[in-house]
């Protein structure tokens, strides 16, 4: 596989766990915090990956495999993802996993794909605001300040300097995790309960194979996604550009 390229990492991840399943499937929200998990942990690509054929491998030899049964989701192989990226920190002399962000470096987009993406989510964030005005004024305007906080990063496009994607990607992330917060704290109790439900089904299968550190990350990134989704807003992060 080729170097850890930072914003295509899901779509490798995905492709590459699809190839080993030998059919295409829905991608879950659950996977989808899974591998958001995985990459603000700044776990490589190449880790993933080997981390992906150990499950594989050990689901082979199981019982369930043996009366016809395939894996269906990441879930499986987050175990086996840790452990391959421990063996590969402790190979390194003590040095942490490559950061997902600083290896953002080498990848590029031109200025002009940039714009359109800035461009499609400030008009999605503009509808999602109009949307919950009426009935949620509060998201309503923290959705709006957002958005201003957005077409401030899209004038960083047009300066003369060499663009920062990393410094941009934190501006980004910033804005993320300010809705966010804002998001959660606003929404009703009824949909937080129903997100919650939905979250404890998808999980069940497997809290009794992941820590309660693992638990809590994967939780906030499930909600997070299901959150943005429910208001019909976009991520901003560049690794959803790919």
């Amino acid at each position: 596989m080729a170097e850890f390229n930072y914003f295509n990492y899901f779509t490798e991840i995905e492709e590459y766990f699809w190839h080993k399943r030998g059919a295409h499937l829905l991608v879950s929200p659950l996977d989808w915090a899974i591998v958001e998990t995985w990459q603000k942990a700044g776990i490589p690509l190449s880790t993933v990956l080997k981390g992906i054929d150990r499950a594989f491998e050990s689901f082979g030899r199981s019982r369930r495999a043996a009366g016809g049964q395939q894996l269906k989701s990441l879930a499986y192989c987050v175990d086996a993802v840790l452990e391959a990226a421990s063996q590969e920190k402790e190979a390194a002399s003590g040095a942490g996993p490559v950061s997902g962000k600083s290896a953002a470096a080498g990848q590029t987009y031109s200025r002009e794909e940039l714009r359109e993406f800035f461009a499609r989510n400030a008009a999605q964030f503009a509808s999602a605001a109009a949307a919950a005005r009426g009935v949620q004024s509060d998201i309503a305007a923290r959705i709006k300040d957002a958005r201003a906080r957005l077409a401030d990063c899209a004038l960083l496009l047009d300066s003369p300097a060499a663009l920062d994607l990393e410094d941009l990607e934190r501006r980004l992330t910033a804005i993320e995790e300010k809705l966010t917060a804002a998001l959660t704290a606003n929404v009703s109790e009824e949909i937080l309960v129903e997100l919650r439900r939905e979250m404890d089904r998808q999980l069940a299968p497997y809290r009794r194979k992941m820590t309660a550190a693992q638990l809590a990350q994967l939780e906030r990134q499930y909600l997070q996604k299901r959150i943005w989704e429910r208001f019909r807003l976009p991520r901003l992060s560049l690794f959803y550009l790919a």
